[in-house]
């Protein structure tokens, strides 16, 4: 699980964090946990509730690519690459492998 700082979350939502604080005051929106320091913390889940995202049914695509078979090594460490940074997402994802040409083919053909 991802957590923000209140002045990351603050941001990403396009408040302050003076309002995050009187959010959580009244009860409209609380941190999901307080650090040890005091500081407060929101969930990735908060930030896409607070958002108005929902992952009910939504995936993500993960597209990677090369143009010939001689590199299929470096789709590899694409695809890699790819899920590692899907999965910082905290999401359901899918990544489609592609081996192809850049070049189009005659027209009419």
């Amino acid at each position: 699980m991802k957590y923000y700082s209140i002045h990351k979350f603050a941001k990403m939502i396009n408040r302050t964090p003076q309002t995050l604080r009187n959010w959580d005051s009244n009860g409209r929106l609380k941190p999901h946990h307080t650090g040890a320091n005091g500081y407060r913390y929101y969930s990735h889940e908060q930030l896409n509730e607070t958002l108005g995202i929902t992952n009910s049914s939504s995936k993500v695509i993960g597209y990677c690519r090369v143009s010939s078979n001689k590199q299929k090594d470096d789709l590899e460490r694409q695809v890699e690459n790819m899920e590692k940074y899907l999965q910082t997402l905290n999401c359901e994802y899918e990544i489609i492998k592609d081996i192809g040409s850049g070049t189009c083919p005659p027209a009419g053909g």
